[in-house]
């Protein structure tokens, strides 16, 4: 066995400067220290967990879950250096099990003849089957290995319960446009950026860092080719950028006329039942770069503000999809927009809810703050029902249908009425429901 070991073909050495110099410009502006990494605050704030085990050289076992060129490979890499580890990296889509069990090989050679820790570095882990994770459960229980898993997928999903209990998950999030505009404007100054730069327009990487999706790789590569295509006495204009990253250039300003146009646009089409249209103007602000977070957003308020209890399961799409948009980001999340702003399309209409709370507010606030009626006071403390609080109240539970006809409105309020259902989807039947509780409780 041992010596099988020592005749094992160790990992290839970091690349000189004569190679690091043909790598890919994503590949060379790598950051090299937490000081050049950009985004992921959430995780790497200070005395984060992630941010302790990288800067002390402590690593654990993780899973870093998150979109394609956030940082995860990075992150890896750098907990590799701070912990003077040895770093063996493989891609799920191409390693089987025997290619694991060389690395956990090499692994425990390290440890014993050196002391050495490994930090396996295992890209796209969700690609393996359970019996492939299986393979690493003893190495990883055992401190043979630090595994750093690498998804795009949710790991609660893909990863089976076993190797997920000895993992921490951290989940990175897409960058923010401001993040890749940063890096972008790094490479054209650095020493390992791009050499003999030619000029680029501001537009240029403006919409390099936009349509780039959160991706700094996408948009590190995408300014290389353009870089490329012109030459050093060249200049990267839009109309190069666009056919580097092959998107088009959309018209559109986050903080201007179109922001709220198209968002207008979208919410009067969907409340007017229109796909089609919904769909068209949802299209625009995901190709203007509109971050999904705000769409999501918008749609959860509609499903209150038009749909309502017409279809009360409207607020589940639209928080699902809410959901979904942190969960999954750019781009795939467009289908998640895209379904729900078909489902609130199609829905039944309904601003009952909101005229509703509008009449109700606007009374408080002409009022003020009612003051219940000594029945529906709380008397969950010592003494409350020697203040006569929560005395004589009448447990609708103890009527035949459930309701009962004491009054609950504040006495200034007597006779008030701020809902008035419509007649439109699941509020037909609510509203003739209403009626029949108004008539039982002598309110009709």
């Amino acid at each position: 066995m041992e010596e099988r070991l020592f005749e094992m073909e160790e990992p290839a050495a970091a690349p000189d400067a004569a190679d690091a110099a043909s790598q890919p410009l994503a590949a060379r502006m790598r950051p090299a220290s937490l000081g050049e990494f950009v985004g992921q605050e959430h995780l790497l704030a200070r005395g984060s967990a992630l941010r302790t085990a990288i800067e002390e050289g402590r690593p654990h076992s993780m899973i870093l879950y998150g979109p394609p060129g956030t940082g995860k490979t990075t992150l890896a890499r750098l907990l590799a250096v701070n912990a003077r580890a040895a770093f063996e990296e493989e891609s799920a889509v191409n390693a089987g099990r025997a290619e694991v069990r060389a690395v956990i090989d090499r692994a425990r050679h390290r440890l014993q003849t050196s002391g050495e820790r490994t930090i396996f570095f295992l890209d796209e882990i969700h690609r393996f089957n359970k019996a492939q994770q299986d393979t690493l459960l003893p190495a990883v229980e055992n401190g043979t290995v630090v595994l750093v898993g690498a998804t795009t997928e949710n790991p609660y999903f893909e990863v089976n319960s076993a190797l997920l209990s000895r993992c921490r998950i951290y989940e990175l999030r897409s960058l923010d446009e401001e993040h890749v505009l940063a890096l972008l404007r790094r490479a054209l100054g650095a020493e390992r950026g791009i050499s003999d730069a030619p000029s680029v327009d501001d537009d240029a990487l403006e919409f390099l860092a936009a349509r780039a999706a959160g991706d700094a790789r996408t948009a590190l590569s995408a300014l290389e080719l353009a870089a490329e295509t012109v030459g050093e006495s060249g200049a990267v204009t839009l109309r190069v950028a666009e056919d580097a990253l092959q998107r088009s250039a959309i018209l559109y300003d986050k903080g201007g006329d179109l922001h709220y146009d198209l968002i207008s646009a979208w919410i009067k089409s969907t409340r007017g039942s229109d796909p089609d249209a919904s769909l068209l103007y949802l299209a625009a602000m995901i190709e203007g770069g509109e971050d999904p977070r705000f769409i999501a957003r918008r749609m959860v308020v509609l499903a209150s503000e038009d749909i309502g209890n017409a279809d009360p399961r409207a607020l589940e799409v639209a928080v699902s999809a809410a959901h979904a948009v942190e969960h999954v980001g750019m781009p795939e999340c467009a289908l998640n927009l895209a379904q729900a702003a078909v489902y609130l399309a199609l829905a039944p209409k309904s601003n009952a809810s909101y005229e509703a709370i509008k009449r109700a507010r606007a009374w408080v606030q002409e009022h003020g703050t009612p003051e219940p009626p000594g029945a529906l006071r709380s008397a969950a403390y010592p003494g409350a029902k020697k203040l006569g609080r929560g005395l004589d109240y009448d447990s609708p539970h103890s009527h035949p249908e459930g309701v009962s006809d004491q009054e609950l409105m504040p006495s200034e309020a007597v006779g008030e009425r701020f809902l008035e259902l419509s007649e439109h989807g699941e509020e037909a039947a609510l509203a003739e429901r209403l009626e029949r509780i108004r008539r039982a409780r002598g309110r009709d």
